[in-house]
């Protein structure tokens, strides 16, 4: 295990897959730390008070000090923790490494969004649209078994919500998106990486997100009749 420098606390929801990236992260660091499962819809004193501006997880408390926002905290791990190194060392890829999981957050996960959730047609068509053109950019940008590599990355890290929970949103929702034809790499990778067995030990059980996929969508499509 990976020497730990005070207590590490982690704050998150057991289907969150922004905090689940910290939980690989911290697994594949061998970095011990208490987990505590957070009630968004009752959320407890402790997230509000390291959290008291998005008040949502996860929330890494390393020796009292809270650190927020997934791809801080992955970079912050990294930083403290050198083993297992999860960024590139030389800074043009790690500038690049941090390209892409910002893309993966402010471009992949809204378009998929607006595909998933939108009952509208015409936007749920643009989501569709958008989230294929963004899909093609990560899928020519992979060029190894993970993106760091033959070993997992940030950007694996980052990109692990369209590797499992993805897919999950797909059957509930019915709807295609990374499939093996349109993205080769991109379900090949996704496949390598679900079954990576930290990155599997550290994965919400599938049936549970169907079921509550599959209720929100019913939610939202009879909200709008």
């Amino acid at each position: 295990m990976a020497k730990v420098e005070g207590e590490v606390q982690l704050l998150g929801v057991g289907g969150s897959p922004f905090a689940r990236r910290v939980q690989i992260a911290l697994k594949l660091k061998g970095i011990e730390y208490t987990y505590i499962e957070e009630n968004l819809r009752n959320k407890s004193d402790l997230l509000l008070k390291y959290n008291p501006i998005h008040k949502k997880v996860p929330v890494l408390v390393h020796n009292g000090k809270p650190i927020v926002e997934s791809l801080v905290i992955l970079e912050y791990i990294d930083e403290t923790w050198e083993n297992y190194p999860i960024f590139p060392q030389q800074p043009y890829e790690k500038a690049l490494a941090r390209f892409w999981s910002r893309f993966i957050d402010d471009k992949i996960l809204p378009a998929i969004s607006k595909a998933a959730w939108t009952v509208n047609k015409e936007e749920r068509e643009k989501g569709i649209e958008e989230s294929l053109q963004a899909l093609q950019f990560l899928e020519n940008e992979l060029k190894h078994k993970f993106f760091g590599g033959e070993s997992i990355g940030i950007v694996d890290i980052a990109a692990s919500y369209l590797a499992f929970w993805l897919p999950v949103v797909e059957e509930a929702v019915e709807l295609k998106l990374l499939t093996s034809d349109k993205f080769p790499k991109l379900h090949k990778w996704s496949q390598e990486f679900i079954n990576h067995p930290i990155v599997k030990e550290n994965l919400p059980p599938k049936q549970g997100l169907l079921g509550f996929f599959k209720s929100r969508y019913a939610a939202i499509s009879a909200a709008s009749k």
